[in-house]
């Protein structure tokens, strides 16, 4: 008697700035057992060796695609050749099609303490309102950089399967509710939480 196929699957986490995706990502992977990679990680590496601000990376992609381009590239490769991975990267569900494309979302002031908590040394913000413009800055740099490269935008909900709002859950609670979709029998039914 043969034994049931294994299925692979691969999450993308795609979504606001400071919404919860590489957090929730990590801890994803942990638990399924999955290799996690993170787009932001790639082009902070490269904004590092360019001696950039994530913030002045993202300024300088607007005209010039090559960081941009690196991490496309990784993002197709490791969608073509990994299984069993979770991957947070805005444009993960453009990508890597045949994954589960998850979108992140949370209120404005609770991404702005997020991103302030979290930041850097040398990118924090020196107030929540700070923070909080930067967010939108960097929202509206990947909007620019993604229509001018590929004519996409990376908020565009509709390409997602599960849509959620972090506001007001814990990290369990988002990785429970993204285990128990990705365990559902059909899990191809779009969800809202």
């Amino acid at each position: 008697m043969c034994s049931p196929a294994r299925v692979v699957v691969i999450i993308t986490l795609g979504g606001r700035a400071g919404a919860g995706k590489t957090t929730v990502g990590g801890e994803l992977a942990r638990r399924l057992g999955y290799k996690f990679y993170s787009a932001g990680d790639v082009r902070r590496k490269y904004a590092i060796e360019q001696g950039l601000t994530i913030a002045e990376l993202n300024k300088r992609g607007e005209t010039d695609p090559t960081s941009d381009k690196l991490v496309d590239d990784y993002l197709r490769t490791i969608g073509l050749t990994e299984n069993d991975i979770v991957a947070d990267a805005r444009l993960g569900f453009f990508f890597i099609p045949h994954s589960i494309k998850v979108f992140f979302v949370a209120e404005d002031i609770v991404r702005a303490k997020r991103t302030f908590e979290k930041a850097r040394p040398e990118e924090r913000p020196e107030s929540l309102e700070d923070a909080l413009r930067l967010l939108d800055q960097r929202e509206e740099s990947d909007a620019i950089r993604y229509h001018n490269l590929y004519g996409v935008h990376p908020f565009d909900t509709r390409r997602f399967d599960i849509l959620i709002d972090t506001s007001r859950r814990t990290v369990d609670q988002t990785t429970e509710i993204i285990y128990n979709y990705i365990q559902s029998p059909v899990p191809n039914r779009k969800k809202l939480y």
